[in-house]
Formats: structure tokens, sequence, C-alpha cells
């Protein structure tokens, strides 16, 4: 491309390609992401051979700039502002850790897909140098967990579409993890913010509605205070009565009850899923936030099965106990998702569960189990999962 006759710069055709995808209307919304960070040019191919994003940054090879065309250069930058707009490095952490190939290409996968479905005008293409990517069309809708999982059981030939599968850019996972949770949470609210903004400009200037953006502004309940209601709703007893706190129940009629209270209730089982994609810090996260609760309603005793297609390992805990849950405990199990094993397990160990409480990421293989006690399902970086029994709470990474 020219400019009163010279070339433009790699530094002026990222500044176009910004511009034209403004300018765009399906793309109004990502005005204020695109602008999150610094942009640069880089002409070390050895620090950046084609392009780098560490969620917030973005970096682009000079010499990559120049081998694309306009469409390509616009795939290209959107393709790094959509790891910006869905959290990736931040988000998909314990991913990276497990593996960190088959997290590069859960995440590549879903954007492509994405990118590829919006730009049937040829827009923004997939060509060139950028066939090298990772695409197939059957990840279109998915996030980055579930097709993370499906590599895991089928890695990719090639791609199953077109290009090699090996995807073109970099992810700067370590820059993402030296951030301080401070500094994550800023961001985090910088980019929904950009979002919010973005989505508003959208709307008032006729820019189509963008289901994936829709979710993304959609607001999240707080898990931690989620648990702690269905735990305090559903565990409550009748030792004795007391008038200082009327029975709600029965308030709207008119007629004054006394409330039940118990100084202890029964047990409460916690179920974790271990088939390999909750990590560490979340189940720690997870576990503390248990043990407050647990300080609140007084359980008889905290059960914590761990389970992939069965139950791996049964460890409870007495109300004494309870304060050390995080340290103690031993996971165990990996492989499949089988949930039906924990109702049958508590069946067949004849366990009083007053109310079950299951981790999971929710790509489970089967149904999702006969349960015959209150069930709380907790849900972590899967919006498509929809347990049909027992409410569900949904959990993000990157808010534990």
């Amino acid at each position: 491309m020219l400019m009163l006759g010279k070339p433009l710069t790699a530094e002026q055709r990222l500044q176009k390609a910004v511009i034209d995808i403004t300018a765009k209307d399906r793309y109004r919304a990502l005005t204020g992401v695109l602008m999150i960070g610094e942009k640069r040019v880089s002409d070390n191919e050895a620090e950046c051979p084609t392009a780098y994003t560490d969620g917030k940054n973005e970096v682009y090879g000079r010499a990559f700039v120049d081998s694309l065309n306009d469409a390509e250069l616009r795939f290209l930058v959107l393709h790094e502002v959509k790891h910006k707009m869905y959290k990736h490095l931040t988000t998909w952490q314990h991913l990276w850790r497990e593996d960190a190939q088959l997290a590069n290409q859960a995440c590549d996968f879903v954007i492509n897909a994405e990118i590829v479905d919006e730009n049937a005008d040829g827009f923004a293409t997939m060509t060139g140098e950028l066939t090298k990517g990772c695409y197939d069309a059957k990840y279109l809708g998915w996030d980055s967990a579930r097709v993370f999982n499906d590599l895991k059981n089928s890695p990719p030939q090639g791609n199953g579409g077109s290009g090699s599968g090996k995807g073109f850019d970099q992810h700067g996972w370590e820059d993402a993890k030296e951030m301080t949770a401070e500094e994550q949470r800023d961001l985090s609210r910088a980019i929904d913010e950009a979002l919010r903004q973005g989505a508003l400009v959208a709307g008032k200037t006729g820019g189509g509605k963008d289901r994936a953006l829709e979710a993304l502004l959609t607001p999240q309940v707080n898990w931690r205070d989620a648990l702690r209601e269905f735990v305090t709703s559903t565990c409550t007893g009748s030792d004795y009565s007391t008038w200082r706190k009327p029975n709600r129940r029965y308030i709207g009629a008119g007629i004054y009850m006394p409330s039940g209270i118990t100084e202890q209730i029964g047990e409460i089982v916690v179920a974790i899923d271990t088939s390999g994609s909750i990590a560490g810090r979340q189940l720690s996260a997870f576990l503390s936030e248990v043990k407050s609760i647990a300080e609140t309603v007084h359980p008889e005793a905290i059960r914590i099965l761990y389970w992939d297609t069965k139950v791996r390992r049964d460890e409870r805990y007495e109300a004494h106990e309870t304060q050390n849950i995080a340290q103690s405990t031993k996971p165990a199990g990996g492989g499949g998702t089988t949930v039906e094993c924990v109702p049958a397990y508590i069946a067949e160990k004849q366990i009083k569960a007053q109310a079950v409480i299951v981790l999971t990421d929710g790509y489970l293989g089967g149904s999702w189990g006969n349960w015959h006690c209150p069930v709380l399902w907790c849900v972590l970086d899967n919006e498509n999962a929809n347990p049909p029994v027992g409410k569900t709470v949904r959990i993000k990474s990157h808010d534990m």
C-alpha cells in the first residue's frame, strides 16, 4: 500500500488495520479493548517472529506484518484482541500448566473459528501465512476448556480443516503469570468496562448484536455468596425454636411462627472432580470457602469425595477438624469424568448427607446422576453445562 507514493510502514499499516476494524459495524464494540495496552512493531525476530500478546499488550513482528495483505493483517489484529477480550492468558493458566501446547491450540481454535465465521465477506481472512494457525469449524461457539478436553481425547492431526494446527502467534503465559492478583483484577475490570462502553456505542450506531459479547457482559453471580446461601438455606435444623427470628415461610400469610435453630447440622459432602481440569489454587480457594461456611453452620462433619469415573478417595473431617481441610486434603484421581459414581457411592456407603456440593468443569461422560438429597453444582469455566437437577452456580477461574 502506498501513501503519497511511498509504501506504508508496518506501524502505519497496523494503525490502519485498527481503524478499519473499528469502522466495521460488527466490530465497533471492540473499540475500547483495541485501545487497552501497548501495540508495537518489533524488528527482533527472535523476540517476536509473528505476533504476541500477554493479555494486555501486543507485539507484531515487522517481517511478519510485511508478509500479510490487508485482510490478513486485520485477521491477525482481531486474533490478538480476542485473546485479550476473552482474558485467555489469565483465565486459562491452569490449562497451560497442564499442557502448554494444547492450551495454546485450544485458545486459537476458539478465536479462529469465530473470526472465520464472522467474515464471510472477506474483510478479515485466514489465508497466506495465517493458514499455519489452528482452525476447525466444529469449535465455533466452544470455550477453550471444552476444546482443550476435546484435544486431549483426540489430538489434532493438522487441524481437521485448513492449516497446520500449530498456531501462528505467541502467547505470553509467563508474563501474564507475573501479574499480581490486583493487576489481574484491574485488567479484567478495564476489559469489562471497555466492552460495556463499546456495546453501548455499537447499539447507538446500529452495530448488530454479538452473542459472545452478550455472554461476556452478563452479570456473574458471586460464587461465594451462592455457595453460602445454598448451605445456610439447605442445612437448617429444628432442635429448638425461637421467637426472636420469626419463620419467614409463614410471615406472608400474616402468621408469626418461631424459627427452628440447631447447634449442629448433619454431614455435608463436597464432591470434587479430579479428571484433570481443576488446579491446586482453585481447589484451595474452594475448600477455604467451604471451611469458612462450616464455621457458620457447624456441620457434624464435612466429607470430601474425589472422583473421576469412580470415587477415588473419601476423606471425612469431624467438626473440630474442618479448620485444616485445605492443608490436610490429598486429592486423588484422573482420567474420565462420570459423576453418576458420586450418588451411587453415597447410597452404597449409606452416607447421610444433608447436602452435596459438586465442584466440576461440567464436561461429563454419561448422565448427571440420580440424587436423593439437595445438590449444588459449582461449574468451573463452562457456560454450556446445565445440570437438570439441583442448583447451579458458575465459577470463573480468575475469580478464585
